[in-house]
């Protein structure tokens, strides 16, 4: 079973939205600091969004403010992206990822560092066509 599994990708217009789900498995699962990232091909992983599941603190890519909401189901150990007002450069397959660290500080300073992240999900791609 995979340690993060994400769903809800897809293809839609310009301007349109899609809400992505990243579940966590496992026993005694504390999710501490989760993020989402994407990635096009030739291009390095974006970090777009960060939630410090503890308080719900949240922080974002300039390239995503305001367009992109995170937030979780601490119950459900599930974390979500709502996009919306998606353009075409949105496009690309799109990552959850728990942090190496799950203290509030590390979440804060490093939320959007790809290199801050040890589990990945296997991603779900994001194609928005004009």
């Amino acid at each position: 079973q995979e340690p993060l599994l994400e769903s809800g990708g897809g293809s839609v217009q310009v301007g349109g939205s899609l809400r992505l789900a990243c579940a966590a498995s496992g026993d005694n699962y504390r999710l501490g600091c989760m993020a989402w990232f994407r990635q096009t091909p030739g291009k390095e992983r974006e970090g777009l969004a960060t939630i410090y599941t503890d308080t719900g603190l949240e922080t974002y890519a300039d390239s995503v403010k305001a367009r992109f909401t995170i937030s979780q189901d601490s119950a459900e150990k599930m974390v979500y992206l709502q996009m919306n007002s998606l353009k075409p450069e949105d496009s690309a397959m799109y990552y959850c990822a728990q942090a190496k660290y799950g203290n509030a500080g590390y979440c804060r300073h490093r939320g959007l560092d790809p290199m801050a992240f040890k589990t990945w999900g296997q991603g779900t791609q994001v194609t928005v066509s004009s």
